[in-house]
């Protein structure tokens, strides 16, 4: 089966008057339809470059992305790019905010504005469909933000540590709420993150980095008993603190070599 996502040998450099940074060095690794990927590593490792990378942002000095077996250059996949902060504007009311990416690519059509109501409703957020941003709080602008990336339908969807903002209660709340949305929506995701904890409860696979330049040291398969995909009853589940301390020890350990733990790259 040909992979949602695939990645050879990819490497990039930042380049100033200062000289050259190697931000990621010979990543390689595949993301199949549907699957949740999570991407871990020391801060300034290259985690945001290489969303940036996937998403055509950035070229790769060398390497390839493929999208279902097409080159990224040539690939018409639509890709859903949710960042830290949700940048709703407050002139705009929560609907209009929603439906931005729609009225931008000319898509705001009868059929698509009952999507985006039927988002609204299906997560809690059509009561305040006419209200203003800041009469939100954080975890329902965040569930805005993500509806706002949905209405667009994207095939894959990159998550550049979207709950950082929040307080830490509101954050575990939003992450299953959220992560249970992508999981309902049947979207392929890649979160990049700080927080071991949240990569461990979120993911199919954790990507562990190594200090910049970014290498992948380790794949993590993440499986459950009785297949357990809700953030918080991983977090509840005694097979989390093994997977938790698995994935510390790897960013501890400076020689640690790249071992997929029976998953294919």
């Amino acid at each position: 089966m040909i992979p949602k996502l695939e990645i050879r040998a990819l490497s990039y450099s930042y380049h100033t008057m200062a000289g050259e940074t190697a931000a990621l060095s010979n990543i390689s690794f595949t993301v199949d339809t549907g699957e949740f990927i999570a991407v871990v590593g020391p801060s300034g490792c290259g985690k945001s470059t290489l969303l940036s990378l996937i998403s055509g942002l950035l070229r790769p000095d060398t390497g390839s992305i493929r999208i279902d077996g097409t080159p990224l250059s040539e690939s018409a996949c639509r890709i859903g790019y949710m960042l830290q902060k949700d940048h709703l504007f407050e002139w705009r009311s929560v609907l209009q905010n929603v439906s931005l990416g729609l009225e931008i690519q000319k898509k705001l059509d009868a059929p698509h504005r009952e999507y985006v109501l039927s988002l609204l409703n299906a997560y809690g957020l059509f009561p305040f469909a006419q209200a203003r941003p800041s009469q939100l709080s954080g975890g329902m602008r965040q569930r805005a933000a993500l509806i706002r990336t949905l209405a667009l339908e994207p095939d894959l969807l990159l998550l550049d540590e979207p709950f950082s903002a929040l307080d830490y209660q509101t954050r575990l709340s939003v992450c299953d709420d959220i992560s249970s949305i992508i999981r309902e929506q049947k979207k392929t995701a890649i979160l990049i993150t700080h927080d071991l904890s949240e990569a461990v409860s979120v993911a199919d696979r954790i990507i562990i980095l190594s200090r910049r330049p970014g290498r992948i040291r380790k794949i993590l398969p993440v499986s459950f008993p009785g297949g357990a995909v809700s953030p918080l009853k991983r977090r509840n589940d005694a097979a989390f603190t093994a997977y938790f301390n698995e994935v510390w020890n790897v960013l501890q350990d400076p020689d640690s070599a790249l071992s997929a733990r029976g998953g294919a790259l």
